[in-house]
This record gives structure tokens, sequence and C-alpha cells, in this order.
């Protein structure tokens, strides 16, 4: 599987750059790449006290601020009780080792379990319904030529829809369960149960490529940021985005031979752009604050509908539980104790590649290679506001939330207004966690061999990099 060759190489690979960094005295310590945390001081030196005699000035500045340090010219000097002083240049890249698998279960995994055990049990309601077969029934005109392996009706149809439904909306959360049991449902029909169907591998991709109307966290924090329009990064995202989508419908079906030259999916393609463009029209025609107070309350109301849907449908359709020896509760809670499970198989494969990302990440080496690339983008006279932000564009595949840092970062040093601010933010909004998904999804269904998956995602990330570039260029 690529993925798994992927992470033992990041991993050996970062290991053995540390090492040789602590072999030629380039790193002072190894205590930050194991127990650190993000943005800690990074320790380069521990010094006697008595050498800074001389320096009056820093040594009354030192036992003035004992514990807390003092900072001067770049280098934080911590006075330690014996007698020793620390001296700290720059910040951790990323948590350590022992802090990420903390964080991976107390931050990631036990709020996922969450929104696993409540949707999981609104997927069950719609199961025991039979309202996924109906849904899988208005579907499969579109679905079976696209996912010509899966069969007419299939409940993956209608576990798909909901979960390009949440995306659509910017309901991530929501999202994910609806996902995860489309693979699951998905690999009851897959022939060779350690490799991915094309069917996963079409649904993954188009999944990844993330098509998004209503980016409303990246909305949130260009109003913490105090951008002039939050809201007018949503038109570039939701073109980038789509612009992502049909590569990847495309590269997946030269690679899997599926005509997608036909009536049904010309008709929806068509459609869909469609109702974008309506709600654009509509939404431009708002000022800041209308628009934003729109846009969130479209995203949230439409889940919430949803939910009122599944329950008031369930309502009515009583008396199919009751053929079943079951009721809407017990169902419910049948589905969310199912929710859960996944949850927990999924804990191994999250741990292992969110952990190789931080040894990654503090090795340096991505630090290295994203200077690198800015330097050849700068030879082709790449403008410097665009290299400012490839950062972000790189993390992206790798960590939502290092991508969200630079994001952050990128608007506070140069504007969220500006140029980098707003690629930093398109770039944010319009592509998927690339490597952290592909390890989550393949993860819950015990798939090991990837096939082209990887390389195909992170050929549409990068077709999201240079269509989001030309966007902004042309949109701002």
């Amino acid at each position: 599987m690529a993925l798994s060759r992927f992470w033992s190489w990041m991993i050996a690979i970062s290991a053995l750059y540390i090492f040789y960094l602590l072999f030629v005295n380039k790193m002072y310590s190894l205590n930050g790449l194991v127990n650190g945390k993000q943005n800690d001081p990074v320790l380069v030196a521990e010094v006697p006290q008595a050498n800074f005699a001389a320096d009056t000035s820093l040594v009354a500045a030192l036992q003035a601020n004992k514990g807390a340090g003092y900072v001067q010219n770049d280098t934080l000097y911590k006075l330690l009780d014996n007698g020793t002083v620390e001296l700290n240049i720059g910040k951790q890249s990323a948590d350590g080792i022992f802090p990420t698998c903390k964080n991976t279960i107390m931050d990631i995994w036990l709020p996922l379990i969450g929104y696993l055990t409540f949707f999981c049990g609104l997927l069950n309601l719609l199961n025991d319904s039979n309202a996924i077969g109906k849904l899988a029934g208005v579907m499969a005109p579109f679905f079976m030529r696209i996912f010509p392996e899966l069969p007419k009706g299939h409940p993956a149809y209608g576990f798909m829809t909901m979960n390009f439904a949440a995306n659509f909306l910017g309901l991530d959360n929501a999202a994910t369960p609806f996902g995860l049991k489309a693979m699951e449902s998905m690999q009851e029909a897959n022939p060779t149960k350690e490799k991915a169907s094309n069917s996963q591998i079409m649904f993954l991709c188009l999944h990844a490529a993330g098509l998004t109307l209503i980016p409303t966290s990246i909305i949130g924090y260009r109003a913490a940021q105090h951008a002039s329009n939050p809201a007018d990064i949503m038109l570039p995202t939701i073109i980038t985005s789509f612009i992502g989508t049909l590569a990847a419908l495309i590269f997946v079906s030269i690679k899997q031979k599926i005509n997608l030259v036909n009536l049904v999916v010309v008709g929806l393609v068509a459609g869909v752009s469609a109702i974008i463009a309506l709600l654009l029209v509509y939404i431009n025609k708002l000022d800041g604050i209308e628009k934003f107070h729109f846009t969130g309350n479209l995203s949230n109301g439409v889940l919430l509908f949803i939910i009122l849907l599944i329950v008031v449908y369930c309502i009515a359709q009583e008396k199919v539980f009751k053929a079943n020896n079951t009721n809407i509760f017990d169902s419910f809670v049948t589905g969310a104790k199912d929710g859960f499970t996944t949850g927990v198989r999924v804990l191994p494969y999250m741990i292992a590649m969110l952990v190789a990302l931080s040894i990654f990440r503090n090795s340096t080496l991505m630090t290295i290679v994203m200077n690198g690339i800015g330097s050849a983008l700068s030879i082709f006279n790449v403008d410097q506001q665009i290299i400012n932000a490839i950062p972000v564009a790189i993390m992206r595949p790798f960590s939502a939330g290092g991508s969200r840092g630079f994001m952050l970062d990128a608007m506070k040093t140069y504007g969220a207004d500006s140029l980098t601010g707003q690629l930093s933010c398109l770039f944010q909004g319009a592509a998927e966690t690339t490597f952290y998904v592909v390890a989550l999804y393949f993860g819950s269904v015990n798939v090991k061999d990837a096939r082209y998956t990887l390389s195909i995602m992170l050929l549409v990330d990068l077709v999201c990099v240079i269509s989001g570039i030309f966007v902004c260029q042309l949109y701002f």
C-alpha cells in the first residue's frame, strides 16, 4: 500500500535526519521531539549563569524574570533553580510524540466518537425505515454510471448522497459518519477485501475533492482576523472546489475507463452548476454581515432540517420498525453502538499517521521542503504573495491543524485581505487532509492496498492549488 510505504519512509528518513542533526551539533535536545508541545521554545544550549557575569543587565533581567524567561535578540533566556541558564531560539513546529498520542485521542478521536455515535444512529434509522433504499433508487441513474461495479440501488448510494450533501454544506463532522458507512457498505461488495475497489477509490477521490458551498469555518477565521468582508472567500472556494471535484471525477474515470459523456452525468453536473450559480447570485447581493449570517444559518439550518426530516419520516414509518421487531429508539441505539465500534477501529490508523507527521515536522524536514519549493518558485518570478501562501497548500494534505496554523499566521502577518491571506484561506477551505482521510477511511474497513488512490488525490490537490491561484488573482 502506497500510504504504508509513505508512512514508513517518513518516519525512517525523519528519524535519521534528527540523529544527523544531533551528531553535527545542530540539534541540542531530543526532549521536545518526544515530550514537547507545539510553539514551545526550542532549547539550543544550557550554560552556567556564571558565564554571563560580565553582562550585568542580562543577569538582573534573568533574576527578575526567573522561571518565565527573558527575551533578548530573538533568544529566550531562562534561569533555572540550579543556576543553569537555558537558551531557546524559535518555536517547536508540532507536538512531540507523547502529546500527539494524547491529543489525537482527546482532541480528535473522542469528538469523532461523539459524531459517529449520533450520526450512525440516524443512519440506522434511515436504513431500518427503508429510506436509504429509496434514496439510493433516486440517485441510481447517476451513481450507476460512475460506480458501474455497484449493483443498482446499492445502500452505499444513499450513504454517499448524504456524505456529499454534508460536505457541500461545509458540515465536515456530519460528513465523516456518512462517508464511513458508505465505505463499509461498499466493502461488502468488494471481492478482494484487502485491496481498494474501484468504487471505493472513486468515492474517496470525490469526497476528498471537497466540493463546498459554504466554507463556514474559514469565514469565521477571516472574521476573527478582521477581514473587511469575511465571506468574500465563498465564490473562489466554490469555484476551486468544483474544479477539483470535476478533476477527480475525470482522473478516476480515465483510470477506470468510465464513459462520462452521457445525458445523466452531464445533466447532473450542469444542474449542480446552475444551483451554485443561483445561490451565488443571491449571496453576492447581500452585504458583509447579512452574507455571514445567511451562510451560517443555511448550513446549520439544513443540518437541523435533515435531522427533523429523518425523525418525522421514521415516525410515519413506525409500522416498518414494528414489523422488524424494533422501534425508533432501539434502532437509533443499535446504530449508535455501531458508530462507536467504527471509531475504535480507526484509532490506530489515526495515531500512526499523526505521530509520523509530528516527527516529520519537528525534524525540520518540512521547513526545508517548503523553503526549497519557495526558492524554486521564485526562479520563475512567481509573485511573493503567492509563495508566502504555499506553506498552507503543502501542509493541508498532511495536517488540518498544521495548515490552519499557517493560514492564521499568514492572515496575521500579511493581512486577511492581502492576496497571501486570501490564498491561504482558499487553500485551507478548498482541499482535504488527504493522508488523514486515506488512513481513516481505508483503515475503517481494513483495506491494506489503496492502489492509485493517493496519487490521484494528491494530483487533485495540485489542481486545486493551481486553479485557486488563478481564481484568486481574477476575483480579487
